[in-house]
């Protein structure tokens, strides 16, 4: 008998892939480019001194 049942598991599976969806969405991130440039610019190094 384990801590937890499977339907837990799945449900957090669940709900994890349906907040993704909301979240991409929200944000208008196409999953199939950077994530990272939808979320901040890029950085930029300072000049050496």
């Amino acid at each position: 008998m384990g801590l937890f049942k499977p339907d837990l598991y799945r449900s957090f599976a669940i709900g994890f892939a349906v907040g993704a969806v909301i979240v991409f969405t929200a944000l208008g991130i196409d999953p199939g480019r950077n994530l990272a440039s939808g979320v901040a610019p890029p950085a930029e190094a300072a000049a050496a001194q």
